[in-house]
């Protein structure tokens, strides 16, 4: 069972950890972490969820295992969802923020790279049932539809803000 490590409001390590699935303890908080893939066409790599997990499009993300930090997180999870290497110096952390109510840090991270053949990725099918190249406007469409998953398209949308500050300087 995987585990993982739990932080006060500051963000600092408290030693102690809980278990994937557990409630997470009141006045503790855990890290998730998501990326946004992005090739130089402007499109963005999406995943479709597994039933199990909802079945809706969203972004390669989760939480790191206990010993992990963010950075390790987000490259664990990207190898494990869709059997991607990512390098921690090709990633930008976009946005970090932090939620009472889930009692949860986010770390966005956004990389920007091509990957010539997605149908060679290899899929963790418990997690994530294929993969999609979309234009900013396509998943615009699919969260109008109700087919994008609500917590990682408010995500998405902080991306687009910060990408289109980065392209005004």
């Amino acid at each position: 069972m995987e585990k993982r490590d739990l932080y006060d409001a500051n963000r600092n390590l408290t030693g102690k950890t809980m278990y994937k699935g557990e409630e997470i303890p009141e006045g503790s908080y855990i890290v998730v972490v998501l990326v946004f893939i992005q090739n130089t066409e402007g499109k963005f790599l999406i995943q479709k969820r597994s039933e199990r997990k909802n079945g809706l499009y969203a972004t390669t993300g989760g939480h790191p295992k206990s010993g992990e930090d963010s950075i390790q997180g987000i490259i664990t999870e990207v190898k494990e969802e869709i059997g991607l290497d990512i390098k921690p110096e090709d990633l930008q952390l976009y946005y970090g923020g932090r939620s009472d109510n889930e009692r949860v840090f986010w770390d966005d991270y956004y990389i920007k790279m091509d990957i010539p053949d997605i149908e060679s990725l290899r899929l963790q099918e418990e997690e994530v049932a294929s993969v999609h190249w979309f234009s900013r406007d396509e998943i615009i469409d699919l969260m109008k539809n109700e087919l994008f998953f609500k917590n990682h398209y408010e995500e998405f949308e902080i991306l687009l803000d910060w990408l289109d500050k980065k392209d005004k300087n």
